[in-house]
């Protein structure tokens, strides 16, 4: 290949220049030493900018510091990495990034890297993004890499908020010991597994979701577990059935002390019941209390004798 691309006059440089994913090469430091056209327009820094720095300084945001670092260590160690990673452009954005970094060895000793990366975001759009359900894509470890519109409009997140950190944070506290789990079992025996129902943030409160979670790490487009989150239904409907039965218990309770203070004063003063509601309502409005309190006051003998 490389005597026929010789033949060709097609320099080596040339051949990655040309490619469309962002190809950059690193000394075993992670200072760049290779920084393609490509690279340019996903990460915003022209070669000249880019050659010469270190790529976290370039590239990884702060909350995907310390997963840098350990990349490093493995590609140090002659393990290659591919996953989905965050990564910041030229002007501070963050975006989900498709990453594979590779060693380059020479007599057994690293002595530069090389990583291609695209957007995660662009590779997975046809698949994920016409579905109506939020879907999320977490690494093993629970780390969102990836996040659908439907997550913001469904939940509230933001992109910048939540890329690059566990999901767990989005989870009710009583329900990440199940989700770790659930991941756990799915990470060793992969295969179809029916919903979990989880709580999870939303606005300034919890709402109850469906997660069908897929693993898709040896999916070279993927590289990552993905999570498709949609509100319950059955949940939803059981908390609006709970909530009006609740609401009708206390319109019940409520009418019970009222019918209770007006038949009290209606045998204490010798009064139509019409006569006494009004009686109540009146004291009610001029001391803007609410008429089932004012009932309540009469019953327990605090308010002797209301008066318009």
């Amino acid at each position: 290949m490389a005597e026929a691309s010789a033949a060709l006059g097609i320099e080596p440089s040339d051949q990655l220049a040309s490619i469309g994913q962002a190809v950059i090469t690193t000394d075993p430091e992670g200072v760049v030493i290779y920084w393609n056209r490509a690279a340019q327009d996903l990460y915003g820094w022209t070669p000249e900018e880019a050659v010469g720095r270190n790529i976290a300084s370039l590239t990884v945001p702060e909350v995907a510091q310390e997963v840098a670092a350990d990349i490093m260590a493995a590609l140090r160690d002659g393990v290659p990495w591919s996953g989905g990673f965050p990564v910041r452009r030229k002007d501070g954005s963050r975006f989900p990034a498709l990453v594979t970094d590779s060693g380059i060895y020479r007599d057994g000793t690293l002595v530069g890297i090389i990583g291609v990366s695209t957007n995660l975001g662009t590779a997975l759009r046809p698949l994920l993004e016409r579905s109506t359900d939020a879907a999320l894509i977490l690494r093993s470890d629970a780390v969102v890499t990836y996040a659908s519109p439907a997550v913001h409009q469904l939940f509230g997140w933001a992109d910048e908020a939540i890329i690059g950190t566990s999901i767990t944070n989005l989870l009710h506290p009583e329900d990440r010991p199940l989700l770790g789990r659930f991941l756990r079992k799915l990470l060793a025996e992969p295969g179809a597994y029916p919903p979990l129902e989880l709580r999870l943030r939303r606005d300034d409160g919890w709402a109850w979701a469906e997660a069908a979670l897929t693993n898709l790490l040896d999916d070279p487009v993927v590289r990552g577990v993905v999570c498709n989150l949609r509100l319950s239904s059955r949940r939803t409907a059981q908390e609006e059935a709970e909530t009006r039965a609740q609401q009708l218990e206390t319109a019940l309770e409520s009418r019970l002390i009222i019918e209770q203070a007006k038949g009290f004063l209606s045998g204490r003063d010798r009064i139509t019941p019409e006569t006494a509601f009004e009686r109540l309502r009146t004291y009610a409005r001029k001391h803007q209390l609410a008429i089932r309190d004012v009932s309540r006051l009469v019953i327990d003998g605090e308010l002797f004798a209301p008066k318009p």
